[in-house]
């Protein structure tokens, strides 16, 4: 009877109308999103028609091992790698990217994960390229070995080693350079036949990064499907070389004797993530980007107006245009700090989701907004700084 009268008025009206009602339903109020693509609230949006065609897939039994290889097909074809598979996420994908070099296709190792005995056991990280992310790396049970120059790179390769991680994209500081160049890797790492994997999350978009990684040769790339993509949130994509996925999907689901058996992919998630790719991949990136810019200078312009803000552009990420105003103000000549702003946007009507740029400041990533998201912003801002001038 709850149920019933908790799904009842969902019926009828437009997909966006019912998902405002479900969240409204648990007493939830969705956000505006000037944050960016992350995880915490929810990424990004699913297209209207992958989500309708994951719904249809949804509806019906089929071999997950047939529909992995037919995807991991059309990945390949539109990435130009041997091969490619969905994962749960960019996690999973980099997880089962090292499961993958550690056991090969020898199903023994697979099911002896994590405990190494007999196996490689080492994967090299360039220093500035420790993040977070890289726990997916570790998950395996491997020794991180840091390098920071061609040289050590050279001196850290040893019959332990098992591939090497490279972070693609920005490598979280904008002032810090990679010492050791994607190409150099590349070269170093295949004279000792050791692959290459690389995190290419902070890659998107365009599209075609993820075809120059490919023509570079790179053994392994991955990279989120629910982020920039607009899959479904909960998938990634696995693609490089064959022998390599084929390990990867030993290590994965369905298989029950494996560490990747947690990182479920459901038909849903390989249907909507193929789906998603598909249209990503047709996308006019340029014109995307006009739009973005066009967003942020209005925000910029309408934000300069404000008493005692000082405004400014955040600089792009090495390999994708992501526009990024920043907001300081004097924290004692305006009376509130950038804590209580960022609180009072979360709390506001409407809800909308900034960064704080330290303690100074906000940000306003404009990367995936819809058009009529910047006038609320500027009026929910306009109102914070007149109601407590």
């Amino acid at each position: 009877m709850l149920a019933g009268a908790a799904l009842a008025p969902l019926a009828g009206g437009s997909a966006a109308g019912k998902g405002v009602e479900v969240y409204a339903s648990l007493g939830i109020t969705p956000v505006i999103n000037f944050r960016g693509t992350h995880t915490v609230i929810g990424a990004s949006k699913v297209w209207p028609e992958v989500h309708a065609a994951m719904a249809g897939a949804a509806g019906h039994y089929v071999p997950l091992e047939e529909l992995q290889d037919k995807v991991g097909e059309r990945l390949a074809a539109l990435i130009g790698t041997e091969w490619a598979m969905v994962t749960a996420g960019c996690a999973a994908a980099i997880a089962l990217g090292t499961y993958a070099c550690l056991t090969g296709t020898d199903t023994k190792r697979v099911r002896q994960l994590p405990d190494l005995t007999g196996m490689k056991s080492e994967v090299i990280i360039q220093k500035v390229h420790r993040n977070g992310y890289d726990h997916a790396v570790r998950s395996a049970g491997v020794k991180i070995v840091e390098v920071g120059s061609a040289a050590e790179l050279r001196a850290a390769i040893s019959p332990r080693t098992a591939a090497m991680y490279f972070l693609g994209g920005t490598s979280g500081d904008w002032n810090v350079e990679t010492p050791v160049g994607l190409e150099e890797c590349l070269a170093i790492l295949r004279a000792a036949g050791v692959p290459v994997m690389v995190d290419a999350a902070n890659m998107l978009p365009p599209f075609g990064n993820l075809k120059k990684l490919a023509a570079l040769g790179v053994d392994l790339i991955c990279c989120s499907g629910g982020k920039h993509m607009r899959g479904p949130q909960c998938s990634g994509l696995l693609a490089g070389r064959r022998s390599l996925i084929e390990a990867a999907r030993l290590n994965s689901n369905p298989h029950s004797d494996s560490q990747g058996r947690g990182m479920k992919v459901g038909r849903e998630e390989m249907v909507g993530l193929w789906l998603a790719a598909e249209k990503y991949s047709k996308l006019d990136f340029a014109a995307m980007d006009r739009e973005c810019e066009a967003q942020a200078k209005f925000l910029a312009a309408e934000f300069s107006k404000l008493k005692g803000v000082r405004v400014s552009f955040a600089p792009h990420d090495r390999t994708r245009r992501v526009h990024r105003v920043r907001v300081e103000w004097d924290e004692a000549a305006v009376g509130f700090g950038a804590a209580a702003c960022e609180k009072m946007l979360m709390e506001g009507e409407p809800r909308i989701a900034v960064l704080r740029d330290g303690a100074k400041g906000l940000t306003f990533t404009v990367f995936m907004n819809e058009a009529g998201d910047v006038k609320p912003a500027v009026r929910r801002m306009k109102e914070i700084f007149a109601k407590h001038a």
